[in-house]
């Protein structure tokens, strides 16, 4: 029986019941995506899909997104492994917090994470969630924030010289960097999901670099403002890993950061990004 058990704090939620290595008659899949949207994050925990399980489980959720500076898997081309070896000393990948690919034009609706080989301590995820974060805004700032676009570019990762870029050498991980880095993409700061008709605070310190129409030097103190705001204890969840875990999120509506404390071991998951609804 499929059962969902919200965490302590306000969102995200293990779900346990179901066996997503077998095929799911719609009403579970209705279930789970109704889950997803109330609940934000979904671990699953004891689910040891292979590959072509994890494509079919995303299969259930959406349509297939794009990873623009990952190299797939050899045959499955919307799979990504996100990989740190025991031995690395690369900076840690993705420990800034972001949206995934709030950069694009159409940013993913949400991520599938596949625990494959887990360290024996650290790695947990951290989530905030940007619902909280925008209803808890100054009433004030909240209106004077209706309305601006944020400007979101992958150049600070993913460029020539970016955090992963030509200097990064000995990183386990498939990255690439890539001139289209340097392009930027606007979106509301006050996103308005497009699933649930709430709105979100939809800035990120890992891409956004400005602000529509305002120079740098007045909108760096207002996004720092929110940057720091966004991401207060209150509206954090710290998700931990356990064996066989699936995980999915909402790109919409919460941010993320990795974590370490596992130096010495190997980490790796499997990745896939869900479309834009």
């Amino acid at each position: 029986m499929l059962t969902i058990r919200p965490t302590d704090n306000g969102f995200g939620a293990l779900v346990t019941g179901v066996n997503l290595t077998e095929a799911l008659p719609a009403r579970t899949i209705a279930a789970i995506r109704e889950a997803w949207l109330t609940h934000q994050v979904l671990g699953f925990p004891d689910q040891h899909l292979d590959l072509f399980g994890l494509e079919r489980v995303a299969s259930f959720l959406g349509e297939f997104g794009e990873d623009p500076f990952f190299e797939s898997l050899p045959g499955h081309s919307h799979i990504a492994e996100v990989r740190r070896n025991a031995e690395e000393t690369t900076p840690l990948f993705a420990e800034s917090w972001h949206s995934d690919w709030s950069f694009l034009a159409q940013p993913p609706s949400g991520t599938l994470l596949q625990a494959k080989t887990l360290p024996p301590m650290g790695g947990d995820t951290l989530f905030a969630d940007q619902y909280a974060a925008w209803e808890q805004l100054d009433t004030s700032l909240k209106k004077s924030l209706e309305g601006l676009q944020a400007i979101h570019s992958a150049r600070r990762g993913y460029a020539r010289d970016g955090l992963y870029g030509e200097q990064d050498v000995g990183r386990s991980m498939a990255i690439r960097y890539s001139d289209e880095a340097m392009k930027t993409q606007s979106h509301p700061i006050a996103l308005t999901h497009p699933e649930t008709g709430r709105q979100a605070l939809f800035v990120n310190l890992g891409y956004t670099i400005g602000i529509e129409g305002m120079p740098d030097h007045e909108a760096w103190p207002l996004l720092l403002r929110l940057f720091e705001h966004q991401t207060q204890s209150q509206f954090q969840y710290r998700h931990c890993w356990t064996d066989g875990m699936l995980t999915l999120w909402d790109n919409r509506c919460v941010l993320h950061a990795a974590t370490g404390g596992y130096d010495g071991y190997d980490r790796v998951l499997h990745r896939i990004t869900l479309a834009a609804v």
